[in-house]
Parts: structure tokens; sequence; C-alpha cells
């Protein structure tokens, strides 16, 4: 007979571990997309210009976000409605089928569906994922479990850069397998789904929030209701704070990693710069900066303090990448993304900060919303970059301009926000 304290660690072990390989095929849609997306379209709209191609591109990457944004909505409240493990293993599904269609599109308008329902379910795994881990592990333990989870789902944005770049090998498996020939981009799409539906037969053995169980039990408790969060002026303030401290981490990847080749290699006088070996240098930067933070924060009790720490060292590596260095070579250059990609780090405690701060019956909505709304975020920080170009500034001053109001947003938000180390996460909202 199996004590109930080891078969409860057994299975919170297991929950770990299929979040954080979910969280790596999430990692890994979404960073494939930006690194494909040049070789599809150039496929699909074979006699297009460069510019159609280019404009295209951006207007499927939008799709995706606001793809994001409505899961964010959908995934958080049915997350509180319905359960967070049905969020989890339904948001995997999603994104898996849409990962395989999207490797078979023939036009522009398909393309454009797919990566809005790709979007949609990528919203939820996250969220449902730290929610899950946070309300099962103990208060002064939980950060180890969202630290696995992050740390080792970015390494889906390294696998998705080396597949994306060079999926030969794959694709002549297939094609010995199945006799169908596939492009590397389709091989890369394939690679991602097949990924997710694997996973899917892990969910044998996991366990649902027993927070969640409790408040289920209570017909009369309002779950997953905005009003909770958008009808009350402290948890308006909270949720408003919670996304500005996130939104550094996405002008970091969003606009100075993923804009290597068109704007920031050039201001740096490095040629031939690869957008998808910046991306893959700052994941595995953002991997290791993940890893880091989760262990600071255990080892100073504080979430609060490690993301202090983060914003400064952000701030300085954008400063010295944008100022300091000049002519530089390649190496020195990933280098440079690795070392902002590390400042990106404390994603994994930006999510538990957000999932921390709202009671049970709110607690998904908030985890997986605040995430989905910094990401979009992305939209805004790229218009303020090329609004600032348009006023003949230059690519450094125009980047260093738009990172110093974000950060410095990010330093207020966090100063107003509680620490929630070792809080206890028992208690609803609205009551």
């Amino acid at each position: 007979m199996i004590p109930a304290e080891n078969k409860k660690n057994r299975q919170i072990a297991l929950l770990i571990i299929v979040a954080a390989l979910g969280y790596f095929v999430d990692i890994y849609d979404l960073v494939l997309f930006g690194v494909v997306k040049a070789e599809s379209l150039d496929q699909i709209m074979t006699n297009a210009s460069p510019d159609a191609k280019a404009a295209m591109g951006k207007f499927l990457f939008n799709m995706q976000m606001l793809g994001m944004l409505i899961g964010g909505l959908l995934w958080g409240i049915l997350g509180d409605k319905k359960g967070r493990l049905k969020v989890l293993f339904g948001s995997i599904l999603l994104y898996s089928v849409a990962n395989i269609a999207n490797a078979f599109v023939t036009d522009t308008n398909t393309y454009t569906f797919v990566r809005i329902i790709a979007g949609i379910g990528l919203a939820g795994e996250l969220g449902a994922g730290i929610t899950l881990v946070s309300e099962m592990m103990s208060k002064e333990k939980r950060g180890y479990g969202t630290m696995i989870i992050v740390t080792f789902g970015a390494l889906g944005a390294v696998v998705a850069s080396l597949v994306g770049m060079n999926g030969d090998a794959i694709g002549h498996f297939i094609k010995g397998l199945t006799g169908l020939q596939l492009a590397n981009w389709q091989v890369a799409y394939v690679l991602g789904g097949t990924m997710g539906l694997v996973l899917l037969l892990m969910r044998v053995g996991t366990i649902e929030s027993a927070f969640f169980k409790e408040i289920k039990q209570e017909g009369a408790v309002k779950k997953g209701d905005l009003r909770l969060i958008f009808g009350d002026k402290s948890n308006r303030i909270k949720y408003l704070h919670c996304i500005l401290i996130g939104i550094p981490i996405w002008y970091v990847i969003g606009l100075l990693i993923m804009n290597s080749k068109d704007h920031f290699g050039p201001w740096l006088g490095v040629e031939n710069v690869e957008n998808g070996l910046a991306v893959m240098y700052a994941y595995i930067g953002l991997s290791f900066g993940d890893l880091l933070s989760g262990l600071l924060s255990q080892i100073l009790k504080s979430r609060k303090k490690v993301v202090y720490l983060y914003l400064f060292f952000t701030f300085t590596t954008t400063l010295i990448f944008l100022f300091v260095l000049k002519d530089i070579t390649a190496n020195m250059y990933y280098l440079m993304c690795f070392l902002l990609g590390t400042g990106t780090g404390y994603w994994a405690i930006f999510v538990t900060i957000a999932a921390e701060q709202f009671g049970t019956n709110i607690r998904s909505t908030a985890a997986n919303t605040i995430p989905n709304f910094v990401r979009g975020s992305v939209n805004i920080v790229v218009l303020l970059f090329g609004l600032l170009l348009s006023f003949h500034l230059s690519d450094g001053l125009a980047a260093l301009l738009v990172g110093l109001l974000f950060i410095a947003l990010a330093f207020y938000s966090i100063s107003r926000l509680t620490e929630t180390f070792g809080k206890d996460l028992d208690y609803l909202e609205g009551k």
C-alpha cells in the first residue's frame, strides 16, 4: 500500500512534468512561426513581392496574438468554472491539431485562420499549469515547481529554431515512413503537433487542484467572473500592475531579439545576423535566467526582490547592447542575445506572482489572461518603436526610449504589489 503522502508527491511530480512538457511545445509553436514564416510564405505566395510577403508575415503574427488574447480570456474563465486540468489538456489538444493543420495550408486565408486557432490554443497551457502547480504544492516550495515548468519549457524555443532552420533529417524520415515529401517548414509544424498529441497520453494519473474541487462544491461562489477583477478597484489595479511588470520581457524578445536581422544587427555593424539564431540564444538565456530566478526566489524568500534584480539587469544589458557595443562579431552579438534573454528570465516569477495575487475563484482567469496581455503588448512596443523612427530617431535611441518607458513602469508596478512568497492561496475573492 503506497502511503497517501508519497502518492500525492508522485502525482504532483507527474503534473509538473506534464505542464513543463506542455509549455515546451507551447513555446516551440510560439517561436516556430517567426522562424519559418518566410520559408512558408515563399512557397504559398509564389508570385508575390518581398514587401507583400513581409506584410503578410506581420499580419499573421498579429492574428496569432489576437488568438492568444481571445484564448487567454476563454481558457482563464473555463479554468475557474470547469477546472484547471481540463484547460491544461484542452489547450494542448487545440494547438497540437492547429500545428499539424498548419503544415498543409495552401493559401493565406487558411493560414490566417489556423494561426488564430493556434493562438487560442497557445494561450491556455501556461496559466493552467502554473495555477495547478501553485495550488497543489506547499506554499514554501511551489516556486520550485513553477521554476521547473518555465525553465524547461523555454527550451522549446531552442528546438524550434534548430528544427525550423534545418529539419531535413526529420523530413527524410517522414518520407521514408509515409512516402510524403514535406518542405522544411511543414516538417517543423508536423513535429510540433505530434509532440503535443503524444504529450496528451501522459494525462493518466494527473490530478485536479484540491482548491478548485472545494469551490466546485460551493454552488453560490462566483467563479471566473471578470467583474471580480474589473469591478473591484483594488483587484483592477493589481491586475494592471501584474501586466506592467511583464512587458519588459516582451520588449526584449519581441523588439530587440526578433528584429535582429532588420534593425539591431545592422545597428551594431553585424552582417548576416539570423533571427532564428538570435531567438535561440535569447531563449537559452531565458531558460538559464528562469532557473536562477526560481532558486533566488527560494533563497531570498521573496518574489519582488528577484524582479527588482532582473529589471536592473535588463536595463543595464539593454543600455550596453544599444550604445556601448559597435562593430562587433556575430558571436559577440549572439552572446548579447543570451545575456538579454537571461535578463528576461523572471517570466516564471512573473506568472507565479500573477497567480498568487488573486483568490481561487478567479486565479485561473488572472494567470491565463495576464501573460497573454503581456505577449500582446509586443504590438504596442513595436508601434511605439516605429512611431519614434518616423521622427528620424536612430534605431538605438528609439529602442532605448521605448525600453526606458516600460522598464520604469515595471519598477513602479512591482513596488506597488504585495510580497506573495509563502502566501496561503486557499481563499476566495468577493467574500
